[in-house]
């Protein structure tokens, strides 16, 4: 947070930043805080942080400094907060774990009032009804943990004061100010003239405000500019005004102060305020807070970029510039049609620069209107904005003046000068949307193969949005010329709104309150105060030590080429730069690795085979110059075809990994087509899906004599361990892999951590220094891989109620360059099309697809959620094509108790048909089916659907040798406890669940007991932290564990029955008995046998059901999810606060898989998603607005861990209610336009393809113009 003293108005600014982005010498003379500052566990915490982490918002806890500092800077900024303002002060901030519910309900408690909507469940309104966890009386343990009541008061009067040397001198906030760096000189005049004379001297020098172009530019670009100049000082600059015209604002102004300006100061009828209103609007989408806070309209302006959100508001409403040099004065320079001259420039001169905007009021029959679509409607850029200005004369309704403007069409902010010439002097009526619609069809030039993608869809938004502002004007007009428009079409006038989301959670406790046993109860993450203070460790977090160096990885820029040179000499020659590894510095088989085939290098050694090979590293003396260095090694290239990048290119090329396909069979599937009557087919397409962990891949390696000590961002620390030591030839003994947490893994960090790891190991084995690395988030997407994009064909044959006879599936999963685990993730895919259905002949054949893409690897869900996919759109082709409910034939197809899957084996305490009644029931479906039919015959532009999932997901790696576990346990000799596990804290609660695990096996309170970190040192041979399957194994082997310990000190409990823990402690170790004991686990052997497909492969089985019900806008394709509710089985909970956390992640990590997150392609393997700019993970206000989530009462598990159930993967598919609850909207609105209701969506079901499955009249007037030689933009993988 950065806190500002106003001298002029005596008050002190608080906001939250960009770190990142905020150059240090902007920061001159002000106050700046961060999480530690406001609080730590030793002294005491904020109540943000404190409600934070006791809401269980807090799970990998890598985003929680930043989201804690968001809100603290929103309290000190306001005196009194709604909810509005805390998801406005989010937006800037993303979270992957927790599904955001935690993280807004614990920080809602500082609404004024809040106490009122946290009462009592009352009967109805949870399905455990007076039981409903709630109402219960609470223990002591419930009463710390979980009663927000308890929560530390909020009191703003004993908040740090601001520093007061900062106040009383001006010296800091008004005097001219240079600073010269080893590339840049920062200057900051004082005044308007000081600043002429500067860019007269220097005019390519850059005027920077906010720095969220030109640090973008620096960093990814490489571009350099010698000389910033920061107005940040210049009152002519940072000042608002009314005048008699308009407002005027000054040029570097931030968006934050011209929001407060435009809600605060204009006291004037609102008829003349149409455009601010516009501006106000737009703002609240315009990036993030911590953007909003420091960015300026100028610069936006002066960017010129062509999918700028304001741009085409100011041209719509001819804003006016002032702009000035020193040599010809000031000018006035209107926003027209001439202003933006190509892509990013402008009529100015280099010399001139803008010190105000002047926007001009409106008049009475003056209608204005800006528009904005994105991705996602949180911190996301335009696909396509428009304004549109419309004046009447006063007296008749009769066109005067007309002005479209779009963005996101073109090189420019474009006016649609034709278009809107044809709109004067008509009458505004019905005919002004074809004659419209006609001319922008025409005048709209834009190749569908423009930058950017989604030609077709981009001008169908124009016209979409100018059908909007048509209903919008024709409304306001309706008493001028009589014409009204009908009640059907009303709801296309606004988009759809924001709302404030409510939840539940449901849960069963255990009373078991006579003996510490912390099972089974909401403890918080216990890493979560520490994670909210900034206190917890991560890998880059280690304190660097004298010596240290650091790397950079050399990656390609080619997708398939022959390597014919590596010239590092130029990076060599830079001071600092240490060293250069590649693959001349490795055998050939050192410099092999991969977890099942060594089909991978460490360096490239002749030729790459997907952008963003590791060709080789530079280490330096400091990170800025190991980055500098990387760019100036010179890598020559021959290329090679073919490049294979879509599914559809391996299949034509017959580009398999050898062995493929593998097949499974049950039944005789040709005889059940033969002999049924109805038989469909169909094929679906499941979209990549990139991690995005917040904590990117890291490494920090130290030699120690000749052994090697190496932390890293992993899920599998004794798999780097190995790989490291046989690249180095060594023996794994000597190398000790160590994580203490990470920042979310989400299966990401299995394997692909090594690709770091590993010539991070090798440069401190040979350099004999310790050397970290930090991947940048952009070398993160390219390098790591992604959840594999799947096309999947379906052939099925079913009788006339709809119970499934025979199915035929052929998967296709583009697997990347190598190996990797795809194996065993298509053994999964193969072993899920079931989903939920019980199919007595089966064929499936699974296909792995090797391309010039990135190795994609494991993704929560590892191949089952694209399977179940498939599974759920064939269940829902059989019930179109016997005109049957969705419902009806899952009811028929349902599996029961005892049934086999098509692996043959038997399913044991089946839960599903309870699940599937549950949800059912407990959310309404029925009742709430209805409402949304009738909504859909009243609406024709906006559409609900409503549609349920079930789900049946297998526990177990599917391999025995990993089916095993190992923990340590040390008791020392005051009685506290140092447990080690070999799987890793991931925010999954591993840990905590452990503890409590431990807790009610040595029946001792759980904070006695501790997990420092995970090593390799203290169990070996670790299986990785994956496949949900940790808690079963890692708690077992716990169990075990602390069985040996008790049966040791038990003759001592026996003599003292009332002495504590500490006592019989002391005791043991007076009588020199071992206090420490290893527990191992083995599962019991996987039986199924592939050849006959038979005998059981999983554990168990974890069923779900979800209901959930959407809105979509027609005309943009946008929607909100209004609801979802899930019921989860998870046995005898180990942590219910915990497990929903998981349930509510994943859920919305499946809904971005299913919906928003896309990633984009060139037809050369070009990664164009590799970055937050360009890829959308769900934002706070896409999550369901209302969210209820429960977890199955009276099912224990047998199979498990105290009863329990594993959690973190089964929920993600869940998330499909929502994908096909958009289908059935979509359907509706096929209807209304009398196309055919049945059609196919692949995902991510994005606002595109959304719009343009929503076939109508403005769509069909769309017609794609690409030349026959020309190349895609874009491909789908």
């Amino acid at each position: 947070m950065l806190s500002q003293y106003l001298r002029k108005e005596g008050r002190v600014k608080h906001m939250a930043i960009n770190a990142c982005l905020t150059p240090v010498c902007a920061m001159h003379g002000l106050a700046v805080t961060t999480v530690e500052g406001i609080g730590t566990t030793q002294d005491k915490l904020h109540p943000v942080q404190e409600r934070i982490a006791k809401s269980h918002g807090s799970q990998c806890g890598f985003c929680t400094p930043g989201i804690v500092m968001s809100m603290y800077a929103l309290l000190r900024s306001r005196n009194k907060i709604e909810y509005h303002d805390i998801e406005t002060a989010l937006q800037g901030n993303l979270c992957r774990c927790t599904g955001y519910r935690p993280i807004l309900e614990g920080f809602k408690t500082f609404i004024e009032g809040w106490e009122k909507h946290y009462v009592p469940v009352e009967q109805g309104s949870c399905i455990m009804g007076k039981e409903c966890c709630r109402n219960k009386k609470a223990t002591k343990l419930d009463e710390i943990e979980s009663d927000k009541s308890k929560f530390i008061p909020y009191d703003p009067t004993q908040e740090p004061i601001f520093p007061p040397e900062l106040k009383l001198h001006n010296y800091y906030d008004e005097s001219f100010l240079f600073i010269r760096g080893p590339n840049v000189i920062w200057i900051r005049p004082r005044n308007v003239k000081e600043l002429l004379s500067i860019k007269h001297k220097y005019p390519t020098s850059k005027i920077v405000v906010g720095n969220t172009e030109i640090g973008v530019e620096m960093k990814f670009k490489k571009i350099v500019y010698p000389i910033l100049l920061s107005p940040s000082t210049i009152c002519d600059m940072m000042s608002c005004k009314v005048s008699d015209q308009g407002i005027i604002i000054g040029a570097a102004t931030s968006l934050t102060d011209l929001q407060n300006f435009l809600e605060q100061d204009i006291k004037v009828d609102s008829n003349m305020t149409k455009v601010f209103s516009a501006i106000k609007r737009m703002l609240h989408w315009f990036a993030g807070n911590q953007v909003r806070n420091v960015a300026s309209l100028a610069g936006n302006i002066i960017t010129a970029s062509p999918i700028s959100d304001l741009n085409p508001i100011l041209m719509a409403s001819a804003a006016v510039l002032n702009v000035c040099s020193l040599e010809r004065g000031y000018r006035k320079v209107t926003i027209n049609e001439n202003f933006f001259k190509s892509y990013r420039k402008t009529a100015l001169n280099d010399d001139e620069i803008v010190v105000s905007i002047e926007i001009p009021f409106t008049e009475s029959m003056q209608f204005f209107k800006a528009y904005k679509q994105a991705r996602r409607r949180d911190d996301d850029i335009s696909i396509v904005t428009a304004a549109f200005n419309i004046k009447f004369d006063q007296t008749n309704a009769i066109v005067s003046e007309a002005f479209m403007c779009f963005g996101g069409m073109g090189p420019t902010t474009f006016y649609a000068k034709r278009s809107s010439n044809l709109l004067v002097g008509q009458t505004w009526k019905e005919n002004v949307i074809s004659d419209v619609c006609d001319s922008l069809m025409e005048e709209l030039h834009l190749e569908s193969n423009a930058p950017g993608g989604m030609a077709e869809y981009r001008k169908s938004l124009c016209l979409s949005l100018f059908f909007r502002f048509y209903l919008y004007v024709s409304q306001k007009i309706t008493k001028f010329n009589g014409f009204k428009i009908n009640n059907y079409d009303l709801s296309g006038i606004d988009e759809i709104p924001l709302m404030e989301p409510n939840s539940s959670q449901c849960y069963e406790m255990k009373n078991n309150a006579e003996k510490p046993d912390a099972v089974g109860k909401p403890l918080p993450h216990l890493s979560a105060f520490k994670q909210a203070t900034g206190e917890a460790i991560y890998c880059d977090d280690i304190l660097p030590v004298e010596g240290e160096l650091h790397l950079s990885l050399i990656l390609s820029s080619e997708s398939h080429a022959k390597i014919v040179s590596i010239d590092p000499s130029k990076a060599l020659a830079l001071p600092g730069v240490v060293a250069f590894f590649s693959a001349q510095d490795l055998s050939e088989q050192c410099n092999k690795m991969g977890p099942i085939l060594k089909d991978e290098e460490v360096f490239s050694r002749d030729k790459v085979i997907s952008q963003a090979c590791v060709i080789g590293a530079i280490v330096a003396k400091s990170e800025m110059v190991s980055k500098r260095a990387k760019n100036l090694v010179t890598v020559t290239y021959e290329r090679l075809d073919p490049v294979i990048i879509t599914t559809e290119d391996a299949i034509e090329h017959k580009s398999y990994f050898s062995g493929y396909p593998q097949q499974i069979k049950k039944g005789d599937v040709e005889n059940a087509f033969l002999k049924s009557k109805h038989v469909v087919e169909g094929k679906i397409r499941i979209g990549a899906q990139e991690h995005f962990y917040l904590e990117t891949i890291s490494a920090y390696a130290i030699r120690k004599e000749d052994e090697l000590e190496i932390i890293s961002t992993t899920q599998a620390p004794a798999e780097i361990g190995h790989t490291v030591a046989q690249c180095l030839q060594i023996r794994n003994h000597k190398v000790i892999s160590k994580v203490k947490r990470i920042g979310g893994g989400f299966g990401g960090k299995e394997t692909r951590a090594s690709v770091l790891a590993v010539p991070v190991a090798i440069a401190a084995y040979k350099l004999k220094k310790p050397v970290r690395s930090v991947l940048d988030r952009d070398e993160d997407m390219q390098i790591t891989g992604y959840r594999h994009p799947f096309l999947i064909k379906y052939k099925a044959s079913f009788n006339e109620e709809g119970r499934i006879t025979g199915v035929l599936y052929d998967l296709y999963a583009n697997a990347g360059y190598s190996m990797d685990i795809s194996c065993s993730m298509i053994d999964r895919t193969i072993f899920h099309v079931d989903n939920s259905y019980f199919i007595q002949n089966i064929e499936v054949n699974g296909y792995l697809c090797k391309t010039n893409m990135p190795s994609n690897t494991a993704f929560r869900g590892f191949g089952a959620p694209q399977a179940m996919l498939a599974a759920e759109t064939m269940i829902r082709h059989i019930a179109s094509v016997i005109n049957k409910s969705y419902e009806e034939i899952v009811e028929i197809n349902l599996y029961r108790e005892g049934h086999l899957t098509h692996f043959n084996q038997v399913l044991s305490h089946c839960t599903l048909s309870k699940c599937w009644n549950q949800c059912i029931e407990t959310s309404g479906y029925l009742k709430r089916k209805k409402s949304v039919e009738e909504f859909n015959r009243s609406n024709r532009w906006k559409k609900k659907g409503i549609s349920l999932v079930p789900t049946k997901y297998g526990i177990s790696f599917g391999s025995d040798f990993l089916m095993q576990a190992g923990a340590l346990i040390l008791v020392y000799a005051d009685g506290s406890v140092l447990l080690s596990i070999g799987g890793i804290e991931m925010g999954q609660g591993l840990y905590t669940k452990m503890i409590q695990v431990a807790s009610k096996a040595l029946e001792i309170d759980y904070t006695k007991i501790y997990i420092n970190e995970t090593a390799t040192d203290k169990v070996p041979n670790a299986s990785p932290t994956a496949a949900s399957i940790s808690s079963d194994l890692y708690g077992m082997a716990v169990i075990n564990a602390c069985n040996i310990l008790k049966k040791r000190i038990s003759s001592y409990k026996e003599k003292n029955p009332s002495g504590s823990w500490e006592d019989w402690i002391s005791c043991a170790y007076m009588d020199r008995v071992s206090l420490f004991a290893t527990g191992f686990y083995a599962a019991p052997k996987i039986e199924y046998n592939r050849e006959k497909n038979s005998g059981n492969l999983y554990e168990y089985f974890t069923y779900g059901v979800a209901c959930s019900e959407v809105i979509i806008d027609c005309l943009t394709g946008d929607h909100q999810v209004l609801r979802s509710d899930i019921v989860m089985d998870v046995g005898e909970s180990l942590n219910p606060a915990i497990d929903i956390g998981q349930i509510e992640g994943a859920f919305m990590q499946g809904y971005g898989l299913f919906t928003i997150e896309e990633m984009v392609f060139s037809p050369r393997g070009d990664i164009l998603s590799k970055g937050p700019g360009a890829y959308k993970i769900p934002a706070f206000s896409d999550i369901p607005k209302v969210f209820n989530v429960s977890l199955l009462k009276g099912a224990p598990n047998p199979r498990a861990v105290y009863s329990s159930k594993a959690v973190g993967e089964p929920p993600l598919f869940l998330a499909a209610s929502i994908y096909f609850a958009i289908k059935e909207a979509i359907k509706s609105a096929r209807i209304d336009s009398g196309v055919h209701p049945e059609f196919e969506l692949d995902t991510p079901a994005t606002c595109a393809r959304i719009r343009m499955a929503c076939e109508d009249t403005i769509t069909k007037q769309v017609k794609p113009t690409i030349k026959s030689n020309a190349v895609p933009w874009n491909v789908v993988a």
